[in-house]
């Protein structure tokens, strides 16, 4: 059976990825292909065969398919990014149970930390190193692993402060702390022009292209526009596969159940003898790890960045990927972060699109015209309405996500079974 299914998956995937290659426009298409990671998921597949087949589908295929057309490549890359925002929100909501509305915080300090010194910006703070910045693109590797230091550093300030709120209060303070950073960097510009305030920062240094040669000699396209969407692909795919495995670890490790004991009891971890402060600390400075990693790569393959990148509704869509993927789920942040930024990127954009063609060609539906729709009504305007709504439905219908882990899934039931219980009335009861 488990042949045969394999068979299927291995079938489904080689059909899609020939069908986004005939199609390379088609939406709907490309919806299906990026859908065969959901199916290698959920069909029950030996291990070794459900990673060679995502090894193949991402490593293989896509960056094919990504040469035909150079924006799902784009596409594949911003959720690769946004998939590591949302592993590391999870970590601290759906692991340890803190609250975070400012996550897109450490997201900036890491953008700004390869910003500043791999670009001219670094000389108006320095005007006499003209000879040591902009530092070079090999100094890229090493400022990964530094946003990654001080990302984790910026969380655990933003835990000390708050390791006597909960809840809302919780809520408030990490939203006040998102803020605050954003205003920083669009002040930062006097006395000392750090951050060069709300102009931005361009341009923003890329690592090298070491592998350029290599591709010369085989007689590819070698053009810098033409690798650097790639490089950039595998970079985030190899930054992603890291965060899964870092974040699996500790989810088993001793730290990982220290965390989910705070999540669903605070007060009887306490007396149980976890050491509260330090994992709290810890959960803070794991989750913003992951962000400031992901900054340095935003900052480089964007080339700008400015204090509008890192506004407070990035912190609540990447907080909208893991409520909808399954809050405490591994593979719901993967999926919730997939979902939200193929509908944004993708979905919404294309119906805008497609309404827009139609009003150029008269189309009418009903007996009214689509040219005489207001502009107001694309649907890529209504995006985080759309978020919303979808949130809601999910809050009515599922409330434990698409993917919930099975402790949250087993929970919900438990508390319907209760409620259920406490309904029926019991026999010979009343006055």
């Amino acid at each position: 059976m488990r042949r045969f299914s394999g068979v299927l998956v291995a079938a489904y995937i080689l059909g899609t990825s020939y069908l986004v290659a005939s199609l390379p426009r088609s939406l709907a298409v490309f919806l299906l292909f990026m859908g065969s990671i959901l199916l290698i998921y959920y069909v029950k597949l030996p291990t070794w065969y459900r990673a060679a087949a995502v090894a193949v589908t991402l490593g293989v295929l896509m960056p094919y398919l990504g040469t035909r057309n150079t924006f799902y490549l784009e596409v594949a890359t911003q959720v690769g990014i946004f998939v590591a925002l949302a592993l590391g929100l999870n970590i601290v909501i759906g692991l340890a149970g803190l609250l975070d509305l400012g996550y897109v915080a450490f997201y900036a300090v890491g953008a700004y930390t390869w910003a500043i010194f791999g670009s001219p910006q670094a000389l108006k703070i320095w005007p006499q190193a003209t000879s040591i910045f902009p530092l070079g693109g090999w100094w890229f590797y090493a400022f990964l692993l530094l946003a990654v230091g001080t990302a984790a550093l910026t969380g655990v300030l933003l835990g000390l402060p708050v390791l006597r709120v909960r809840g809302d209060y919780l809520a408030i303070v990490t939203l006040g702390f998102g803020e605050v950073v954003r205003v920083l960097a669009n002040n930062l510009d006097k006395p000392i022009n750090i951050t060069n305030g709300p102009i931005g920062i361009t341009p923003v240094g890329r690592p090298p292209l070491f592998f350029a040669p290599l591709v010369q000699g085989l007689g590819l396209p070698s053009t810098t526009a033409a690798l650097y969407p790639l490089y950039f692909y595998f970079l985030v795919l190899m930054v992603v596969a890291i965060v899964i495995l870092v974040t699996q670890r500790l989810k088993d490790s001793h730290i990982g159940r220290a965390w989910e004991a705070i999540r669903e009891d605070e007060a009887a971890a306490v007396a149980m003898g976890v050491p509260l402060v330090r994992s709290k600390l810890l959960a803070f400075a794991a989750g913003a790890s992951f962000a400031g990693a992901m900054g340095v790569l935003f900052a480089s393959k964007q080339v700008f960045i400015n204090p509008e990148s890192f506004t407070f509704l990035e912190s609540i869509g990447v907080l909208a990927m893991v409520i909808l993927g399954g809050v405490g789920s591994i593979p719901g942040a993967i999926l919730g972060a997939s979902l939200v930024t193929l509908l944004n990127l993708q979905v919404l954009k294309q119906l805008s699109l497609t309404l827009n063609s139609w009003k150029a060609a008269g189309v009418t539906i009903l007996g009214y015209n689509i040219a005489n729709l207001p502009t107001q009504l694309e649907p890529a305007k209504y995006e985080r309405m759309v978020f919303g709504v979808i949130l809601i439905l999910m809050m009515i219908f599922r409330s434990q996500g698409i993917l919930p882990s099975r402790r949250r899934e087993r929970e919900l039931k438990e508390a319907k079974a209760v409620a259920a219980e406490e309904a029926v009335p019991v026999e010979g009861g009343g006055a």
